[in-house]
């Protein structure tokens, strides 16, 4: 067994609480504005503009987790309906977050006239990398259920403090490391997804390719987790990974190509906006 004895908390300052998990999703989105505003210009776009692009993103991924989390948990929020609104409690669903940050900066990207699926292409490596370092806040936190196993790498949580406690088998039972494996196959993908971020046109296929495997792994480690049942034995990110799936399959099947790398970037720069931000602003 893989025992966990820290608390979730970093830091405690009487009032304010400092938490693993808080510190993890902190670093994480941070990389992710770093790592595509690296890359930004290698596929003609203005770095300024992936900032602002990503200010839209995260305002939409957090409302979009904390949307599926309560929509998940909708019988606890109905009787205090206040509660919706108390992020800083917990309780965010992770489908919601990639969803509702892509369709955040998606409107920005439209509004600002910017190709959707060239910052999205941009964003598909930096996200399985971000996710994973987030996970990692999950594991110390211990969050998401999972059911019980007797095997060797099974997680076991001993604090009094963990989110395990909240789970129906509690803390001190050795439980799948559901978490563990989404970070093993968020990384297993990161690989493929680096292989073909040159290869595959046109514009948005790798990402849509990012969502296709993610959706694949998300919703066969679903199995081993223990969270509410919703229909037909799934839980709620099995259906989310189901639509998922319906959409982005028949995409990259009829839409998606591959390409000689130099042909492809050649081809992604001559969509990507010809001004500068600053430019753009000076016009208007």
């Amino acid at each position: 067994m893989i025992e966990i004895e820290s608390g979730p908390y970093l830091a405690n300052f009487g009032s304010l609480l400092i938490s693993w998990h808080g510190v993890f999703s902190f670093i994480a989105v941070a990389s992710a504005v770093f790592l595509v505003g690296r890359w930004a210009p290698l596929r003609g776009v203005d770095p300024d503009d992936i900032y602002s692009i990503a200010l839209w993103a995260i305002i939409g991924g957090i409302l979009g987790a904390r949307f599926v989390h309560v929509i998940d948990h909708l019988s606890v929020y109905s009787e205090d309906p206040l509660k919706v609104f108390a992020i800083w409690s917990g309780g965010i669903g992770l489908w919601g977050g990639i969803l509702g940050g892509f369709i955040g900066g998606a409107a920005y990207s439209m509004i600002s006239k910017i190709p959707v699926g060239l910052v999205a292409d941009l964003t598909a490596p930096a996200m399985l990398f971000v996710q994973s370092i987030g996970r990692l806040g999950d594991i110390v936190n211990g969050e998401h259920c999972a059911k019980l196993t007797d095997q060797f790498y099974g997680f076991v949580w001993r604090s009094n403090d963990s989110a395990a406690s909240w789970c129906a088998n509690g803390l001190n039972a050795s439980v799948q490391p559901v978490i563990a494996l989404e970070i093993i196959w968020n990384l297993s993908v990161l690989f493929v997804i680096w292989k073909l971020r040159n290869r595959l046109r046109p514009a948005g296929m790798l990402f849509a390719l990012y969502l296709g495997f993610y959706a694949i792994g998300r919703f066969l480690i679903t199995f081993l987790r223990d969270d509410k049942i919703w229909s037909m034995g799934l839980q709620e990110a099995h259906f989310i990974a189901i639509v998922v799936l319906i959409i982005v399959v028949p995409l990259l099947a009829f839409k998606a190509r591959f390409g000689n790398p130099e042909d492809v970037i050649n081809e992604f720069r001559a969509i990507a906006p010809q001004k500068s931000r600053a430019e753009r602003r000076r016009e208007d």
